[in-house]
């Protein structure tokens, strides 16, 4: 099945609870199982379907076909969550389910907490009662930041941990490192944020894209009236349908006209006056190179542009431009399409490639520093179909980054079981990607003289700020 090493992380001495049993779920089940001890008899999957409970079944996992809600969520979990001597783990893999009520119930029952979302209860995606900074990821986020403070420390619990956010977050720090080496700045690897942030700053970046291309090719094409896509339908299109977002730096000149600021919370980001999945950005990957991303809303756009922040909140010295520029799978794309050319009304149908069904390609994420002296530098995992199969079973490549960020956090957790609430840019970065590095395939740094004006303008006007490529006004496709 795998030639990954069957090493051992740690040890969960409690029961383990994966809430959502999905995609993501699926994968994770073997790699957990694989990298750490713990009781099978104390390991309860939920889930409101029962479409893949032959791979519980035949493992003798125990299975519960119930769906968490707002009203049931303590009277389920509690008595799971306390269920033996030790410290339990739940893992929350949901949606529509929220996460920061299902995190304090956690840290109520001493146990650990992971997830890859801050997720809200059903029905807030598309609530026309709130407005669009409500909606916003930046918002959410915020809920986590105050019961952080409110109740600092404690057990363990990591919000956003999956490959973005989550993996991404190391990357940022793997790649100043590379880019500070070579362009010759004295320094340490520092030790807190204001360290980082003044490395970030000396070095000279403005900025960062989480720049992704999902290549994966299903074998057979995407049918009219069906949403396909590699990782959660459900999922996608709730974030796609939150305004754009992104982490507004202090090199950035001019508000997009569609632009906002947030009246409250750390004042890291921004949103637009319209769907992240049909904002369209210019970016770079080192296969495909220059390409369109989607500016879909996604929590390591502001958590990095919040952490890498120097100076007061408000009137900052030093803060970084990031965003997510994501080219999904082909497939996705023609759903995105067929959706928006519908007044962005979801298809009846929905369908997740799993890895039987893909015919070849790589999801190929990672990061994009820019500004600096050697203009951009490109640094993240080339996962292909093939090597997914290789090395772990019931996922593609863009599932495998994800669950294997989801062991690295886990893993980190269980080492330090007190850091109370935390999130992947707070945690050992090197640590992290040494758990996940043997399940991303070829981890690498490129650097490319692109910025997002070359070839501009072309046989049109275009609306461009020479003087400086790498402001978001060049980035945004108008």
């Amino acid at each position: 099945m795998s030639n990954v090493p069957s090493k051992i992380y740690g040890k969960i001495s409690g029961p383990v609870i994966i809430i959502g049993f999905g995609s993501i779920g699926r994968g994770c089940l073997p790699l957990l199982e694989r990298h750490f001890e713990f009781d099978k008899k104390q390991i309860v999957v939920i889930d409101p379907a029962d479409t893949h409970r032959n791979i519980l079944d035949e493992r003798g996992i125990k299975f519960l076909k119930v769906g968490i809600t707002k009203e049931n969520y303590k009277k389920v979990l509690t008595p799971l969550l306390k269920n033996g001597q030790g410290a339990g783990f739940c893992v929350n893999f949901s949606v529509d389910v929220c996460s920061l009520d299902v995190m304090k119930l956690c840290r109520e029952t001493g146990a650990f907490y992971i997830d890859t979302v801050v997720e809200p209860w059903a029905g807030f995606y598309f609530d026309k009662s709130k407005n669009n900074s409500i909606r916003s990821n930046y918002a959410l986020r915020e809920t986590i930041l105050e019961e952080k403070a409110k109740n600092p420390g404690g057990m363990t619990a990591i919000s956003c941990c999956g490959a973005n956010p989550g993996m991404v977050s190391w990357f940022v720090k793997e790649a100043l490192v590379n880019i500070a080496k070579d362009i010759g700045v004295t320094f340490t690897i520092p030790k807190n944020r204001e360290e980082w942030a003044k490395l970030m700053q000396n070095v000279g970046v403005k900025g960062i894209h989480i720049s992704e291309r999902d290549s994966q090719r299903a074998k057979k094409p995407k049918s009219m009236n069906c949403f396909v896509n590699t990782w959660s339908v459900e999922g996608f299109v709730s974030e796609g349908m939150q305004p754009a977002e992104l982490g507004w730096g202090t090199n950035e000149k001019k508000m997009p006209a569609s632009g906002r600021r947030h009246d409250f919370g750390c004042q890291a980001g921004i949103y637009l006056l319209q769907p992240g999945a049909n904002t369209r950005v210019r970016t770079w990957c080192p296969t495909a190179g220059p390409q369109y991303g989607r500016l879909v809303t996604h929590n390591e756009a502001i958590s990095i542009s919040d952490y890498f922040t120097l100076g007061p909140k408000a009137k900052p010295e030093f803060r970084p431009t990031c965003h997510y520029s994501y080219h999904p799978c082909n497939d996705a794309i023609l759903s995105l399409e067929e959706m928006f050319g519908s007044a962005g009304k979801r298809q009846d149908k929905q369908h997740i490639l799993d890895e039987s069904e893909i015919l070849d390609g790589m999801d190929e994420l990672g990061v994009l520093l820019y500004g600096h002296s050697k203009n951009a530098y490109w640094y993240g995992s080339h996962l292909t179909i093939e090597e997914t199969r290789r090395v772990a079973p019931h996922q593609n490549a863009t599932g495998l980054q994800v669950t294997s960020a989801v062991i690295a956090g886990m893993a980190w957790a269980l080492e330090n079981p007190n850091a109370g609430i935390v999130e992947a840019d707070e945690m050992d970065f090197r640590k992290c990607l040494d758990f996940q590095l043997p399940y991303l395939g070829p981890v690498k740094g490129y650097y490319t003289d692109w910025t997002p004006i070359q070839g501009r303008p072309g046989l049109f006007p275009d609306d461009i700020d020479t003087d400086d490529p790498w402001q978001f006004h060049n980035v945004l496709v108008k």
